[in-house]
């Protein structure tokens, strides 16, 4: 996952993506990937992320927020939501 992680950070039209991403389902469906609660990001990532692109994603959220990023992410979210 770290791989992809640097990947994703190297792409800045990747990292748009994520931030611009609303969760398509669930008890969250709506918000935006990078809001969600840090428990439920863990809690995904312990059970296994889904397929897919979406999966990609929260897995990067999590990379995000477990090396305490979120506060680099703010001035992007702004920007492009």
């Amino acid at each position: 996952m770290i791989a992809d992680t640097a990947n994703i950070f190297s792409n800045g039209d990747e990292l748009i993506k994520i931030i611009q991403m609303r969760m398509p389902y669930g008890k969250y469906k709506g918000w935006y990937i990078l809001d969600l609660p840090e428990r439920y990001v863990v809690w995904y990532h312990q059970k296994g992320f889904p397929d897919g692109k979406l999966g990609e994603m929260l897995g990067v959220v999590y990379e995000i927020k477990l090396n305490g990023l979120e506060d680099m992410m703010r001035p992007l979210c702004q920007k492009y939501r």
